[in-house]
């Protein structure tokens, strides 16, 4: 009489072992912006044959990396990070009318001459600011457009200007 353990197991049988799904896992936690296609090209599955780009996207899945867009920004040092946190603290306990008397201002370079592509970096949940799922962007090169702003309690200002800026044109 068959028993379950007798019976042959239905479907296809997987095309990579488990130690090959966990070199593959590895190969893409230390080099994030690693993509799937490129990784299923030099992964080999059981008995030396290819794997595809859908069976590493499937494999990185279930381990529990997902594909996404990167943060892109400066990376902070911790003696940054540090500096932000206490000047945080020092104005937490200020109350709006002391907030009146304060003028926000920021300036944003849009880069011109380049595009940044479908860059993709795999992560998990909760690792989008650790700094080897972080893309540092160039601050400064090629043709750009500088724009700044201000806020303030009472009024508005911005844009106030734009600039293009162009090096080594």
């Amino acid at each position: 009489m068959d028993t379950v353990s007798d019976r042959s197991l239905s479907g296809r049988p997987r095309c990579t072992t488990q130690r090959q799904d966990t070199n593959l896992v590895r190969n893409h936690v230390e080099n994030r912006f690693l993509s799937a296609s490129a990784s299923s090209c030099q992964t080999r599955g059981r008995n030396n044959q290819r794997i595809s780009a859908n069976t590493a996207r499937r494999c990185l899945s279930t381990s529990g990396l997902r594909a996404r867009r990167p943060y892109i920004g400066l990376i902070l040092a911790q003696r940054h990070r540090h500096q932000r946190t206490l000047w945080a603290q020092d104005y937490a306990a200020w109350d709006r009318i002391q907030w009146r008397s304060v003028e926000f201002t920021d300036e944003s370079r849009f880069c011109i001459d380049h595009a940044d592509g479908r860059v993709r970096v795999w992560r998990r949940s909760g690792e989008r600011y650790q700094a080897d799922c972080v893309r540092e962007h160039d601050r400064w090169g090629g043709a750009s457009l500088m724009m700044w702003g201000a806020i303030s309690y009472n009024d508005r200002i911005g844009p106030v200007f734009s600039i293009i800026h162009v090096e080594g044109r």
